[in-house]
């Protein structure tokens, strides 16, 4: 492929002027190529590092997990031997390493549990956070995020988990879904300062990935006592992950959302919570924001009593 001149035609105050523009097409087309297919850009057969970490940071890899790159696509003989072995005892056992998993899962909400119920104030409660080591999350998570806003709120706003921005700076919801939370409240007549604001998940999954249920299971008891000490008037839950994971009910957040639904904190208290869609899933489906103006409204009436 060869190089072709170009011939533009750019006008400015004194007039037309011919600028000539010479572009190698063959540079061109592998610029379209790194484009379409997102391969890291290659100066002289040597990956640039610069651009491999822009690469990698637009690919949504924005956490190390091991100080050494490890090759997982070529298995090596000791790494496929080990495997044969590992598949051939769980063949043979008939059941230990199955419960194995549920058991150690346990443990941690059990421990959870423990520390939870031991806090008596919402600093209290803080530190038994930031002391436990029982969430995978934690260890790549940047810091703790635990809480904004007003601790005497009637309304206690709870979300999914934290995102980079929340994971830097340690404070819910300052991200792009933050900001449009804030415009939802304010059109409701409330501010951020005025509310209690909060995640189910006090850590940043990696990847921005939702947690998985055990990582939801084992932060549920700080959540419940989290609702018990700040003791709100009512309850805003954010995404399908604190609405199902604190209702108990199994549907889909759109199903969920428009209705009052009891939260259980213990045998003998309960509060009452409304599930809505998740400010980050409005910016993908602004459409849904009619739908969440609805819910608001039914909060802001429940709000004047």
């Amino acid at each position: 492929m060869s190089t072709s001149t170009w011939h533009n035609a750019c006008t400015d105050n004194s007039g037309s002027v011919d600028v000539g523009l010479t572009v190698n097409l063959q540079d061109v087309a592998q610029g379209f190529r790194k484009a379409l297919f997102m391969q890291p850009p290659v100066h002289n057969d040597v990956a640039d590092p610069a651009a491999a970490l822009f690469w990698l940071a637009q690919a949504g890899v924005d956490v190390v997990m091991e100080d050494r790159p490890q090759n997982r696509v070529i298995k090596t003989r000791e790494t496929a031997a080990s495997e044969t072995s590992f598949e051939a005892a769980k063949e043979k056992a008939t059941g230990p390493l199955e419960a194995a998993k549920p058991a150690s899962g346990l443990a941690q909400v059990a421990a959870a549990q423990r520390l939870a119920a031991d806090c008596t104030d919402l600093p209290s409660l803080r530190q038994a956070l930031e002391a436990f080591d029982g969430c995978a999350l934690k260890q790549t998570a940047t810091q703790l995020v635990f809480a904004d806003g007003s601790v005497d709120a009637k309304l206690m706003i709870i979300g999914e988990e934290p995102g980079r921005d929340e994971d830097e700076k340690g404070v819910p919801f300052v991200g792009a879904a933050g900001q449009l939370l804030d415009k939802i409240l304010a059109a409701t007549g409330l501010k951020r300062s005025e509310v209690y604001i909060t995640n189910v998940v006090p850590w940043r999954p990696p990847g921005n990935r939702k947690p998985t249920p055990l990582e939801t299971q084992i932060c549920m008891p700080f959540m419940l006592r989290h609702i018990a000490l700040a003791a709100p008037q009512v309850l805003l839950l954010l995404g399908g992950t604190p609405s199902t994971a604190l209702t108990g009910l199994s549907q889909g957040i759109t199903r969920l959302r428009g209705r009052w639904h009891d939260v259980t904190l213990a045998p003998d208290a309960k509060i009452q919570a409304l599930p809505t869609f998740h400010p980050a899933y409005l910016l993908r489906q602004p459409s849904h924001k009619a739908l969440v103006w609805q819910d608001m409204l039914l909060l802001q009436e429940r709000l004047k009593h």
